[in-house]
C-alpha cells in the first residue's frame, strides 16, 4: 500500500507546495552582511562536496568484462533495453567472455597436440630419384683395377612410392599427458561457463547503477522544482517588504545548488549509459532507454550451509580449479613415467624399380623397445617443475574454497544489512517530509525564516539519494548472492523478485 511521501522505484515525490506569505522576522534594515556572505560560502562549499571528484582510468587496467565487441551497426532508432535484454546482449558480445571462449579454443588444440602422439601417423611418399655417383670420391682409383675405371657412372634413377605407419605402442608419460590435457580442456570449459556469470554481474550491476543515476535526474529535477518556488516565493515577499534580502540570497544559492546537482546527475547518468552500452556490445552511438525500473523485493535468505553447499557443487571457478589440480597431478604422474622405458612401432610398404612396368613391392616392420638409462637429469627436473605446479594448483584451490565461503557469506550480511537500510531508507523519507511540511507550516505562519525550509530540503534529498543508494545496494547483494552460489545467469531475475531456486 503506498504510503504518504514513499518513493515507488526510484520515484521523487514533490514535497514543496506553494508557500503562504509569512511575515518576516528580520526587519529590511537589519540586514547581516557577514552572515550573508558565511550562508553563501556554505551553501557553495556543500554544492562542492556533492560533486564527485573526477578520476581517470590508466590503460590497461580495465577488467576485459567491461568492453565488448560492438553488435551491428548504429539505427536512428532508440532501442528499448530490458534487464534481460541487456543480460543476453553481454553473453553475446562481452569482450571477457569471447576472451575465455578462445582460451577454451586453445585448450582443445592443446588436447588434440598430446592426443596426436598417441594415435597413429600415416603418410604416403612418392620419390623419383635420377643422380651420378663419383667413384673417386668413393676410394675407386684406376691404379687397383687392369682396366681404367670412370671418375663419374651414371645418370641413373629408380622410383619409390611408399606409405608410412608410425604407433606408439606404450609410452606411460605421453598417456598422462594427454589425460592432463583432457583435464585442462574441461578447466576451460568450466572458466568458459564462471566467465558468463561474471558476464550477467557486470551487467547487472552496471544496470543497476544506470536507473539508479536515472532516479537522482528525477529526484534532482523534483528539487529544482522546489527551490525555484522557494526563490521565487522569497523574491515576491522581498519585494512586498516582509522578507529580508538574505532569505532571497539564501534561496538563490539552494536553487543553485540544486540546478548544479541535476548537471551533475544528468552527466553520471550519460556516462554510466555509455559503460553499460560497452558492456554489452551496443555500437557506437546507438541511442537506448532503459526500460524497468529498480524493484525492491524482500528476499528471505535461507541458512548459510545450505548456500555453501549448493556453491561447492555449483561454481564454475570451483570446478575449474579441481580440474586444473588433477591436470597438475596427471602431468606429475606423467614426469615419473620418464623413466619408465616405452614401445613403438613402425611400418612402410610400398613398391620401388626403374619405373613402374619394372618395379617391385617391398616392405617393413620394425619394432623397438626404448629404455631410459641416464638422461642428464632432464626427468629429475620435470618431476621438480610438475611438483611445483600441482602444490600451485592445489593452493590455489585451497584459496578459493576460503574465498567462496567468505564471498556468500558477505553476499549475506550485505542482503541483510541492505534490507535493513531500505527499511530505514523509506522510515527517513517519511520524517523528512513530516519535518518539511511543519518547517514549510513554522515558515508560513512566521515562526521562523526560510532556513528551516531549506534545511529541511536538503534533508528530505538526502533522504531520497539514501534510498536511491539503499535500494540498489539491496539489488546488488541480490546478484552478488546469485554469483556466489553458481546461479547468476538462472537465477538472477528470480532473486531480484525475491524468488529462490525452484
Amino acid at each position: 500500500m503506498k504510503e504518504k511521501g514513499r518513493p515507488e522505484e526510484f520515484s521523487y515525490k514533490g514535497t514543496f507546495s506553494k508557500l503562504g506569505m509569512p511575515r518576516s522576522l528580520f526587519h529590511p534594515n537589519r540586514r547581516r552582511p557577514a552572515l550573508t556572505l558565511v550562508l553563501l560560502l556554505a551553501s557553495s562549499l556543500s554544492a562542492q562536496d556533492s560533486t564527485p571528484t573526477p578520476s581517470i582510468t590508466l590503460p590497461g587496467s580495465q577488467s576485459p568484462f567491461t568492453g565488448s565487441e560492438p553488435e551491428g551497426k548504429a539505427t536512428p532508432e532508440v532501442l528499448q533495453i530490458g534487464f534481460q535484454e541487456a543480460i543476453d546482449r553481454g553473453l553475446r558480445n562481452n569482450l571477457g567472455l569471447l576472451l575465455s571462449g578462445d582460451q577454451t579454443l586453445n585448450a582443445r588444440g592443446e588436447r588434440w597436440k598430446e592426443l596426436s602422439n598417441l594415435l597413429p601417423n600415416l603418410s604416403a611418399r612418392v620419390q623419383e630419384d635420377v643422380q651420378t655417383q663419383s667413384l673417386t670420391a668413393l676410394g675407386f682409383k684406376s691404379s687397383l683395377f687392369p682396366f681404367p675405371l670412370p671418375r663419374v657412372i651414371g645418370p641413373f634413377n629408380y622410383l619409390d612410392a611408399r606409405a608410412s605407419l608410425t604407433q606408439s605402442i606404450f609410452d606411460f608419460k605421453q598417456i598422462e599427458k594427454e589425460r592432463a590435457a583432457s583435464e585442462s580442456l574441461k578447466s576451460a570449459q568450466y572458466s568458459y561457463k564462471d566467465a558468463r556469470e561474471l558476464v550477467v554481474l557486470a551487467v547487472g550491476n552496471a544496470y543497476l547503477l544506470s536507473i539508479a543515476d536515472a532516479a537522482r535526474i528525477e529526484t534532482a529535477n523534483a528539487q529544482v522544482v522546489n527551490a525555484q518556488a522557494l526563490y521565487d516565493k522569497a523574491v515576491d515577499q522581498q519585494k512586498a517588504g516582509l522578507n529580508p534580502a538574505i532569505d532571497t540570497l539564501r534561496s538563490q544559492v539552494e536553487l543553485q545548488t540544486r540546478q548544479q546537482q541535476l548537471i551533475v546527475a544528468r552527466n553520471d547518468y550519460a556516462k554510466q549509459k555509455l559503460s553499460l552500452a560497452r558492456i554489452i556490445g551496443l555500437p557506437p552511438g546507438q541511442e537506448f532507454a532503459l526500460t524497468e525500473k529498480a524493484p525492491y523485493q524482500a528476499l528471505t535468505p535461507q541458512p548459510v550451509e545450505v548456500y555453501l553447499q549448493r556453491a561447492y557443487t555449483s561454481r564454475s571457478d570451483y570446478q575449474a580449479a579441481q580440474a586444473q589440480v588433477r591436470s597438475a597431478e596427471l602431468l606429475r604422474r606423467g614426469a615419473t613415467a620418464g623413466h619408465y622405458p616405452s614401445m613403438d612401432l613402425s611400418a612402410n610398404f610400398g613398391d620401388i624399380g626403374v619405373t613402374p612396368a619394372e618395379s617391385n613391392g617391398t616392405w617393413q616392420v620394425a619394432g623397438s623397445l626404448n629404455i631410459p638409462i641416464f638422461a642428464g637429469g632432464k626427468t629429475h627436473s620435470d618431476v621438480l617443475e610438475a611438483e611445483s605446479q600441482l602444490r600451485q594448483a592445489r593452493s590455489q584451490l585451497g584459496d578459493l574454497r576460503g574465498r567462496i565461503d567468505y564471498e556468500v557469506r558477505t553476499a549475506l550480511l550485505d542482503l541483510n544489512a541492505a534490507a535493513e537500510q531500505v527499511e530505514v531508507a523509506l522510515s527517513s523519507v517519511d520524517l523528512s517530509e513530516q519535518a518539511l511540511t511543519q518547517s514549510r507550516d513554522r515558515f508560513t505562519a512566521g515562526v521562523t525564516d526560510n532556513l528551516e525550509v531549506v534545511q529541511a530540503q536538503e534533508a528530505v534529498a538526502s533522504a531520497h539519494e539514501s534510498y536511491i543508494q539503499s535500494l540498489y545496494t539491496h539489488n546488488l547483494a541480490k546478484i552478488e548472492l546469485a554469483r556466489a552460489i553458481g546461479d547468476a545467469e538462472q537465477g538472477v531475475k528470480r532473486y531480484l523478485k525475491g524468488e529462490h531456486q525452484n
